[in-house]
């Protein structure tokens, strides 16, 4: 029976089956993220869903918080998580749905990975088996050697927590709809209705980040959207409010460890 969108739909909803289905998004190859999409609301899958993405950026959303998924990073996404998803960019890439059972050797919450030449090449491999058949031995020891390398993979720092109050969430809303907003914490902390001791503390004990880190992240987040959809780095600099395009450029080779230049253009290993 040939691979079909049908087909890839049917299995990748059924926990049991084939344990592994992957899509490359060349050619026929079926994925729920196609150029036309721009974004899917609240939804989850039966299976564990990891996907890399070649070219665009992928913003997915979580209950607990946000994260991003610029080019040649992967993706991780337990089964029955919910999560929205907006596109930005033109977006190609590939992707992973594992069956539940086999997910345990995997994270329990999403996260952001990179992708090495080995892990790249597993999943081009295995996108040419038939979805509706079980995998034979050889089949099976290639999905083992891919399953240890989505595990031993650093994991990237593009999740962006959200807190819990009321009223840290306001502020924190606020930020991400206003990154070029520039006013200090106790400025912040007197909008929102409490001290900024309180401000401080709280942010810390609900998203393991200083107000400071979080909406330095805030902004990255926003920036990599923008960079992402083509935004000149001068026009993004200004947009989150930074003084200068150096000292963003500063900021996001700090956090990132290249220029944006570089961080979109250079493969992940």
């Amino acid at each position: 029976m040939a691979n079909s969108q049908d087909t890839f739909y049917e299995f990748i909803e059924q926990a049991g089956g084939p344990p592994i289905i992957t899509y490359w998004n060349e050619g026929e190859a079926a994925s729920e993220y196609s150029q036309e999409t721009h974004k899917y609301d609240w939804h989850s899958h039966v299976r564990g869903q990891f996907w890399c993405v070649e070219s665009g950026l992928v913003h997915v959303h979580t209950a607990r918080g946000s994260w991003l998924l610029p080019p040649h990073r992967a993706g991780w996404m337990p089964p029955g998580e919910m999560h929205t998803v907006t596109i930005s960019g033109v977006m190609s890439g590939w992707g992973v749905f594992l069956t539940p059972d086999i997910c345990g050797q995997l994270p329990d919450h999403p996260c952001v990975i990179g992708v090495t030449p080995l892990m790249r090449e597993l999943v081009h491999r295995a996108s040419s088996w038939t979805w509706n058949a079980e995998l034979d031995a050889r089949q099976q020891r290639l999905m083992d050697v891919l399953l240890d390398e989505m595990h031993h993979t650093a994991h990237e720092p593009l999740h962006l927590p959200m807190p819990i109050d009321r009223r840290l969430l306001r502020i924190a809303q606020a930020v991400i709809e206003q990154p070029q907003d520039n006013r200090s914490l106790e400025e912040w902390a007197a909008w929102g209705g409490l001290s900024p001791r309180s401000l401080s503390r709280l942010f810390r004990a609900e998203t393991a980040l200083s107000f400071a880190q979080w909406r330095q992240q805030a902004r990255l987040a926003r920036g990599l959207e923008q960079l992402a959809d083509g935004t000149p780095v001068a026009s993004v600099a200004d947009a989150l409010g930074y003084a200068s395009t150096s000292a963003f450029i500063a900021m996001f080779r700090r956090s990132f460890g290249h220029s944006p230049a570089r961080y979109f253009g250079q493969r992940a290993v």
